[in-house]
């Protein structure tokens, strides 16, 4: 048999169940701005990364919770999603103050909140888990300290990217408009 090529196979992993789950945040990862081809235009994108301690994935012989992400465009205005879920989250709405000086979101290290997951059908057939909602605890709630190590990555902040930020995470920024003006 002679030399022959494949597509590489593409790891599978777990999903985060349906359901509610409590969620620390663990990640504010600045993806740059990047362009969409739906909307034909650029947005500054923020990920935000949450713990899920009640599910747990063996990686290298460790077992670790499971973590969960949302992409949003980098935006605190009204409409903006991004200003919802953190509203939601609190419990509260953001100050004038807070909405004029703008939030810094490594606040949002080590807070919890409750993640709605929702399973959803993709073009390819692929099953995804989605975060469909997120609200304040219930008042008395314990939740556990964080496992995984915070991520935290920012253009504003003259960053490299920290060995910490998964590769699928380091591809998107790689495609940003900040990135490329870098010349990285």
């Amino acid at each position: 048999m002679g030399l022959s090529a494949r597509e590489p196979e593409q790891k599978e992993f777990p999903l985060v169940s349906e359901g509610v789950h409590i969620g620390i945040c663990i990640g504010v990862i600045d993806l740059g701005t990047q362009y969409s081809q739906v909307f034909d235009r650029e947005t500054r994108k923020v990920l935000i990364i949450w713990e899920i301690p009640d599910e747990t994935i063996v990686i290298d012989e460790k077992t670790l919770p499971m973590a969960i992400s949302k992409t949003y465009t980098l935006s605190l205005h009204e409409k903006a999603q991004l200003r919802k879920d953190i509203e939601s989250w609190r419990g509260k709405a953001l100050t004038k103050e807070q909405l004029n000086l703008g939030l810094d979101l490594k606040e949002l290290f080590g807070k919890a909140c409750q993640l709605q997951i929702i399973h959803t059908q993709g073009n390819n057939d692929k099953t995804y888990a989605n975060i469909s909602s997120i609200m304040a605890l219930p008042k008395g709630t314990k939740v556990p300290k964080p496992v995984n190590e915070f991520k935290y990555f920012s253009f504003e902040d003259e960053m490299e990217i920290p060995d910490n930020i998964p590769n699928w995470i380091q591809e998107i920024i790689k495609t940003s408009k900040e990135w490329k003006q870098r010349g990285d």
